[in-house]
């Protein structure tokens, strides 16, 4: 008997279902393609390329539909013999730095072989030999940097970039950039003078709606899921959930794309909704482990608050109250606390994270203030902190929490 044998009871094409599949056509953002368009358009008439800034949540498309059109413009340029296209695409997830990023983009311009080291070079050094490098590949260059945020503040290549040709470092060469961001603050955090040029043309990606989701899901069902396999109402529960959510394409298409295996690892030849419930908790836990292991142990502490709160059934809570239980966590577990200030920060970082949201409370005179509480169910939390956690006092904080709560 094998011990693995091929499944093909629900699935006809899963890669279809994930992240690396582009489609042919681009569902429900037809409003900001024809914006996309016009904002390369200068592009296909030879002049310099713009700069163009796109921002909206995770899984809303900004990257599909940057691939989309920067394939279909190559595809296009190709009819005129003025203009040579070149395009880069980098992302600056691991990377924290201008000084980063530009050594990054010079490995990827040489040759396999030729590659420089990642540290040992003053920071104008590895700019100059950006521009001869792009010098070198000469015409139109579009650079892309997905998940620009990644390099803080240190923005020194997105204000030198932008004004290469105009200080004379670049002549036959005419980049464009396109940043990419999940952050909406990124473009405040950025110097004036770079906001002036990264920021020339901006496209905002709200979240996808449920109907939205829905039409997204069903043209991947079409190739993704075989004839049949697909329950009633699981495509519509999948969007409902992915855009109470966050309105993204990409946990609507996680969603299904767990419950088909789900349902294929038990033998079923359709996806139900009992399916799709199944893979919602699986995948809210993992979102907690992933944001976890990230974490100091004064975030996983912040956490570990905001837990024992909605234990007591005392969510949403504001940041004083928040403070208060974990100063109490930390004197159980023998570890100094940190500043009320800090511990804000972490908070804030848990909400990035998708694990705590916050609403704001607006009380006049007396000042505004955040309320927190978990945005993942209390038992997720709880078992993805067990799976997670490796110090003693904390675990036993985190068991003590769900016996509290009866788990």
């Amino acid at each position: 008997m094998h011990r693995f044998e091929r499944k093909g009871n629900v699935f006809r094409n899963k890669d279809a279902l994930g992240e690396s599949y582009r489609p042919e056509t681009i569902e429900e953002r037809d409003e900001e393609i024809e914006e996309y368009i016009e904002a390369l358009q200068p592009v296909v008439d030879g002049w310099e390329p713009n700069n163009v800034f796109l921002y909206g949540n995770t899984g809303v498309g900004k990257t599909a539909v940057t691939d989309y059109l920067l394939g279909r413009l190559q595809q296009d340029v190709e009819a005129y013999d003025d203009v040579d296209l070149s395009v880069v695409s980098l992302n600056c997830k691991t990377l924290n730095s201008s000084y980063q990023v530009a050594v990054e983009l010079v490995n990827e311009l040489r040759p396999v072989g030729e590659e420089i080291s990642s540290t040992g070079y003053p920071q104008q050094t590895v700019f100059n030999k950006l521009y001869r490098e792009l010098e070198s590949l000469g015409g139109t260059v579009l650079i892309v940097l997905d998940e620009i945020d990644s390099i803080g503040d240190r923005d020194e290549l997105l204000y030198e970039l932008p004004r290469a040709r105009a200080n004379g470092n670049l002549e036959d060469a005419a980049v464009g950039l396109i940043g990419i961001s999940n952050d909406f603050t990124f473009r405040e955090q950025l110097d004036p003078r770079v906001q002036d040029t990264l920021c020339e043309r901006e496209l905002q990606f709200p979240p996808y709606d449920a109907p939205e989701l829905e039409n997204i899901l069903r043209s991947r069902a079409d190739v993704a899921i075989v004839d049949d396999a697909v329950g009633s109402g699981v495509l519509e529960f999948c969007s409902a959930l992915a855009a109470r959510d966050s309105g993204s394409a990409r946990q609507a298409l996680d969603l299904l794309r767990l419950a088909g295996e789900i349902a294929e690892n038990g033998d079923h030849d359709r996806i139900e909704q009992g399916h799709v419930e199944r893979a919602r908790s699986r995948l809210e836990q993992e979102r907690v482990q992933e944001g976890m292991r990230d974490l100091t142990t004064h975030g996983r502490l912040a956490l570990l608050a905001v837990v024992s709160k909605a234990a007591k059934r005392e969510t949403p809570c504001r940041t004083r109250k928040l403070y208060e239980e974990y100063a109490t966590l930390c004197d159980s577990s023998g570890i100094d606390t940190l500043s009320q200030r800090s511990v804000h920060s972490h908070l804030s970082d848990l909400r990035m994270l998708g694990i705590l949201s916050a609403e704001e409370n607006r009380s006049g005179s007396r000042g505004n203030y955040y309320s927190y509480e978990l945005d993942v169910p209390f038992e997720s939390a709880i078992e993805a902190m067990e799976d997670v956690l490796r110090l003693d006092a904390e675990t036993n904080a985190i068991r003590e929490i769900a016996s509290m709560n009866g788990i």
